[in-house]
């Protein structure tokens, strides 16, 4: 069994929109592209080399992939060129030789090499895909397929960053249309910037308790009945 692995940069209030640049995703009149290199450190570095320090698959969304395939079949490997950067050169050469699945409508005009579309049941795909052997399925940014996969409770672990801003308007992390669910910590770290790196893991339903009184009082059952009349 694989499993479905979400990695996501996102601010205090869930945004995840255009976190590398400001011309990465701009739809929506989103103004704040190009927010986390601010916040970019070595806790941050490491963290990342660890997400890609095991086997992977992509699992992305149109948008994000393409934005992808603009850029890492691009990234300079030669050592002596003045633009080389190592943890570029090792994340590209990751990116272009493992395969990368995505939903999309339009399979044919998938060039970056080792890509497959998902097909037009994107749901029954990536749950076709939990049940084969072979590495984790690992998204990065992508946030209308991470609906889909929510809604269909198909996420097995969040490896989230969370930075210190808050974003406002922006492509959210969760959409209303997720599959409530319980996760647990498994492990985190704070970054000297201010950002919380923190792995998630599935944990069955959510669970439910109550603080209220044992006997409720007369204000509280009348507060109760204002509600059910609302």
């Amino acid at each position: 069994m694989r499993k479905v692995v979400v990695g996501a940069f996102v601010g205090l209030d869930g945004v995840m929109q255009a976190p590398g640049g400001p011309e990465e995703d701009p739809t929506g009149g989103f103004e704040f592209g190009g927010w986390t290199p601010p916040f970019w450190d070595q806790t941050l570095s490491a963290a990342m080399g660890e997400n890609f320090s095991e086997p992977f698959d992509l699992l992305l969304g149109r948008r994000t992939y393409d934005i992808f395939a603009a850029h890492w079949p691009f990234v300079e490997m030669d050592p002596a060129a003045s633009s080389f950067n190592e943890l570029n050169m090792q994340i590209a050469r990751q990116f272009n030789g493992i395969t990368k699945y995505v939903a999309t409508h339009h399979p044919d005009t998938l060039t970056w090499q080792n890509s497959q579309a998902l097909g037009p049941d994107v749901a029954q795909a990536v749950r076709d895909l939990k049940k084969d052997d072979g590495p984790i399925l690992l998204t990065q940014g992508s946030t209308e397929l991470l609906q889909i996969l929510f809604e269909h409770d198909l996420v097995d672990e969040l490896r989230l960053v969370v930075m210190p801003v808050v974003l406002g308007k922006g492509k959210r992390l969760f959409g209303t249309s997720s599959m409530p669910a319980a996760f647990k910590l498994a492990k985190s770290a704070a970054s000297p910037s201010g950002a919380i790196v923190a792995t998630y893991e599935r944990a069955g339903p959510v669970q439910t308790g109550s603080f209220a009184m044992d006997e409720p009082t007369e204000a509280e059952l009348e507060r109760r009945r204002k509600l059910t009349l609302s």
